[in-house]
């Protein structure tokens, strides 16, 4: 496995930024072939879960609205095909930059906003969401990637983001409140409106579990689709010395130890996050 430097992926320019301000923009990197791949089942997953709660008689479960707003989180098992992009030569090159030569999956899902009703998510750090369970938590950042299935911008409602040096965050958890109605945790409610993305199908913004981040509404005609990978330099344990969320596997020293064979599920908690 070569490193970021050699294959280009990540400029010294970027990884300074995601180092020092906690996140990275990189453009249309995900294959075409991928990215057809992550749109079919994303697809397919938001028709199971809305036949899951059709079944149930529900409308929200969790932060999860019905035809609105969908947090859908660890099914990869289910398909045959996920794995070949959630431990991919890509997303290798992008945990290299990011966390260093050990890496392991934190957490994936699908984040989905349903045309001209997509809600918004409130500003929050990753991270707070593991605190707001386990209030003494000490972990270091972990990565989020926000992968663009769909061109996003503040129409459909893009991620806006809250740099390091604009809100304390490099080396801090703050506390997160939930909110009524929603069930989003809050964890800053100052005026600051954030950097928003725009960018194509196909991108990948990398950012740290400790960047503060949300997200508008969605008041265009169609979903705006995002995939969610998260991985860390070390698992994440909770009290009971086990895993929090999932500890797969991924590199080691800088070379992929993936192995699907042996990828069975472990426990793991809900983790809606975007």
């Amino acid at each position: 496995m070569t490193t970021n430097t050699e294959t280009g992926l990540v400029s010294a320019e970027q990884r300074a930024q995601y180092h020092e301000e906690g996140y990275m923009i990189l453009e249309r990197v995900i294959p075409e072939s991928l990215l057809r791949m992550l749109q079919e089942e994303c697809h397919y997953s938001v028709g199971y879960t809305d036949g899951q709660m059709d079944a149930a008689g529900e409308k929200t479960r969790g932060i999860t609205h019905r035809g609105s707003r969908y947090f859908i989180g660890n099914k990869y098992r289910m398909s045959h095909r996920m794995h070949r992009f959630i431990y991919s030569d890509l997303m290798a090159e992008v945990c290299l930059a990011t966390l260093g030569p050990d890496a392991f999956l934190f957490n994936e899902q699908w984040v989905v906003k349903g045309p001209e009703q997509g809600m918004k998510f409130a500003w929050h750090q990753d991270s707070g969401y593991v605190k707001h369970r386990m209030r003494q938590t000490t972990h270091r950042p972990y990565l989020t990637c926000w992968c663009t299935l769909d061109y996003v911008s503040e129409r459909n409602g893009t991620v806006y983001i809250l740099p390091h040096s604009r809100a304390g965050t490099k080396e801090r958890i703050f506390d997160h409140t939930k909110e009524e109605g929603t069930n989003d945790l809050i964890g800053y409610r100052g005026d600051d409106a954030g950097i928003p993305v725009e960018c194509p199908a196909g991108s990948i913004v990398a950012f740290t579990s400790y960047t503060f981040h949300r997200s508008g509404a969605n008041t265009s005609d169609e979903m705006r689709r995002i995939y969610l990978a998260q991985y860390s330099a070390e698992p994440i344990l909770n009290q009971h010395d086990t895993y929090w969320a999932q500890a797969v596997p991924f590199l080691r020293d800088g070379q992929r130890t993936y192995d699907r064979e042996t990828d069975t599920a472990e426990r793991w908690g809900p983790f809606p996050q975007e």
